[in-house]
């Protein structure tokens, strides 16, 4: 291996022998040769889940301490669990400015949900309260109270006017969650890019934004979680490996997240139309897209429309690559994906 400018210049002269002058220049050209680049490897809670980040540095600098204070930063955005951020303040009818992170999520937010006919609409938030998915106790359904949150419910019933958010209806709320984890995963690798990183992989609850290689050199590669209502063995089990060079990849299922009463499951997917948990054969949806937040909604409207629908939504889109594992009538699970999705999968 060559040695380094570093190495050489310090080797190659006795320094006891120099003039002042030249051992200065000498320690200045060594300390400018500064650390080689490394790989950086981050973790902790946020958003209610956990994050992953890894990233080759320049220098090997851990950006740990600045990417914790980013989250706080869009958690004062986005958290319904937190009564000072914008969404919270929205929700509670308290004049507020949005800062600009929520501006985009929210604009992009109504964008997919024209796109989907409302299959995607952060409106949702009453409904999934109501069926204990969300930021408040679960209700008494009834087929009234449902019928009662239906009208404060529909994306065409909040829209922008200057910074604010206007609501048709005071009671009308919003949840961001499917769609925010995918945005700040866009965020952080947005930040790591500004720190001259060129190789990373930012995921968030299994929402993940990648750009590079890896530390062997090799395309990032995300596992697909087979379908498993066993919690101590969800996730172990891999459907497919997914490589990302410069992609963004979301997966929305219903497999994990759900109760039971009275001998029914209830998925944690509420339809905005219905008031309902879906009930369909589409266990999990996967997206490749080319930022995060696109992926994670559309991850989201796909586990709402069904396979049928979202087949035939998906073929419109050409930017989407999707993967959708459902249930055919006699009980097992089936594969169905894209095209362009085949490229992506590794062998």
């Amino acid at each position: 291996m060559k040695p380094s400018l570093c190495s050489f210049m310090v080797s190659r002269f006795r320094i006891s022998c120099l003039p002042a002058f030249s051992l200065i220049i000498i320690l200045m050209v060594y300390v400018s040769c500064g650390q080689p680049d490394a790989y950086v490897y981050n973790e902790g809670p946020v958003y209610g889940t956990y994050y992953h980040v890894v990233y080759e540095s320049p220098g090997g600098k851990d950006y740990h301490e600045e990417i914790k204070s980013k989250f706080l930063e869009y958690d004062l955005s986005f958290s319904t669990f937190n009564p000072q951020s914008t969404i919270s303040k929205i929700n509670m009818n308290e004049p507020v400015d949005a800062d600009r992170w929520f501006l985009n999520c929210f604009r992009r937010s109504l964008e997919i949900s024209e796109i989907t006919d409302g299959a995607f609409d952060i409106t949702v938030a009453p409904l999934v309260n109501a069926w204990g998915f969300g930021f408040r106790h679960k209700e008494n359904i009834t087929d009234q109270l449902i019928d009662s949150l239906l009208q404060f419910t529909g994306f065409r019933k909040v829209r922008l006017e200057g910074n604010r958010v206007v609501k048709d209806h005071p009671e009308t709320m919003l949840d961001m969650s499917a769609i925010a984890k995918g945005y700040t995963s866009d965020l952080i690798a947005d930040f790591l890019r500004s720190k001259g990183c060129k190789n990373l992989m930012v995921e968030i609850g299994g929402e993940v934004a990648a750009q590079g290689i890896n530390a062997k050199g090799r395309p990032w590669s995300i596992g697909i979680s087979k379908p498993n209502e066993d919690g101590l063995l969800a996730g172990q089990e891999i459907q497919a490996v997914v490589r990302l060079p410069d992609r963004a990849l979301a997966t929305s299922g219903n497999y994990r997240n759900f109760y039971e009463k009275d001998g029914v499951k209830y998925a944690h997917t509420i339809d905005p139309k219905t008031g309902y948990p879906v009930q369909h054969s589409l266990l999990s949806a996967t997206v490749l897209a080319g930022d995060c937040m696109t992926a994670d909604a559309f991850a989201t409207a796909f586990m709402v429309l069904g396979l049928e629908k979202s087949v035939e939504l998906a073929a419109s889109l050409p930017e989407l690559a999707v993967y959708f594992i459902y249930s055919d009538e006699s009980g097992f699970n089936k594969i169905y994906m894209s095209d362009n999705f085949r490229d992506h999968l590794a062998e």
